[in-house]
């Protein structure tokens, strides 16, 4: 079995679903010929044909509108905004429909459709192309908000997006696109939505994360251990509806917290868990909450990236802090 990266996991996932599942069909811009801007659903059009891989006109709107019709109508549509900053005209479709129509219709209609988008910063991009919105969607009822951080739990999780009934914005974290290779069996064994994942068992301080801070957060970790400081790491995985309780279970261990994400810090996601954590666990907690995120401005431009996104020594820096003030 040949090692992949993420994004070929993508790929895989997509390649299974289409073979195994005449409902699923795939729209966007230049997803087709080209196979998208990062070339997840390359040589798809050439073995499913025309009629299920959609090249889609410059109008994100209409991608978006044209997917919830599709899926109320059965289909199971993959709609592909081809940067997470594009998204944004999407919005209002996604929102005021995608998210509304099983409650809107009682049950009647669903709209089983996966809007994917490559997500966040660090790949040299200019403005508008590595925007990290996921909070956005998080504050949408009706949406689940899914950001993968390896090749296996891409291939899995957007298995498990495309069959869900509801609809999904599926966020692929592009800076790790082509970073690491894993082996992903082409399986078609999907990987439960609304679960945590803990990828290192700690006892001191409880790390928070998902999506491409994953990495920093795991190097972190393993630093830490050199100094004596054992953390446990989560990956969120799926931001909403968010599995709580594995955080929880974590803090009452270990009674340090530190949140890591790339969004910018006021009203991102991070507060919201840092406000859960502070409702559910604060008898457990010795030292006050830490979030290492982004600065409250726009992503900005080469020289100054590295220096926007969280870094190892900020990770460690804040776990240091929690540890200090117990």
């Amino acid at each position: 079995m040949a090692a992949i990266t993420l994004v070929e996991a993508v790929a895989q996932a997509l390649a299974y679903e289409m073979q195994h599942d005449d409902s699923v069909l795939i729209l966007g811009e230049d997803v087709g010929i080209n196979g998208g801007v990062f070339r997840a659903t390359l040589g798809l059009e050439k073995r499913f044909g025309k009629q299920r891989v959609i090249d889609m006109p410059l109008d994100e709107t209409s991608i978006a509108g044209i997917t919830i019709g599709l899926a109320v109508q059965g289909m199971k549509p993959v709609c592909e905004s081809q940067f997470a900053g594009f998204i944004y005209p999407m919005l209002e479709q996604i929102s005021c429909h995608g998210a509304r129509l099983r409650s809107r219709t009682r049950g009647r209609l669903t709209v089983p459709a996966v809007w994917r988008a490559p997500w966040g910063g660090g790949i040299h991009a200019p403005e508008h192309h590595s925007d990290a919105n996921e909070h956005l969607f998080a504050n949408i009822p009706g949406l689940r908000v899914v950001l993968p951080s390896s090749p296996a739990r891409a291939y899995g999780l957007l298995l498990a997006a495309i069959r869900d009934p509801d609809p999904v914005i599926f966020f692929e974290p592009k800076r790790i696109y082509r970073l690491d290779k894993e082996e992903v069996p082409d399986d078609g064994e999907a990987l439960p939505l609304d679960v945590c994942f803990i990828l290192r068992d700690g006892s001191d301080v409880t790390l928070v994360t998902w999506g491409s801070q994953v990495k920093e957060t795991l190097e972190a970790a393993h630093a830490l251990a050199k100094e004596g400081i054992h953390a446990e790491v989560i990956d969120v995985v799926t931001l909403t509806p968010i599995d709580f309780d594995t955080i929880a279970t974590s803090i009452a261990k270990t009674k340090h917290c530190v949140i890591v994400h790339e969004a910018p810090k006021t009203a991102g996601f991070g507060a919201e868990i840092a406000a859960r954590v502070v409702e559910t666990c604060l008898y457990d907690l010795l030292a006050p909450v830490e979030r290492v995120t982004g600065p409250d401005t726009h992503m900005p431009l080469l020289r100054l990236e590295t220096k926007y996104l969280p870094s190892v020594e900020r990770i460690m820096d804040a776990a240091r802090r929690t540890l200090a003030a117990s």
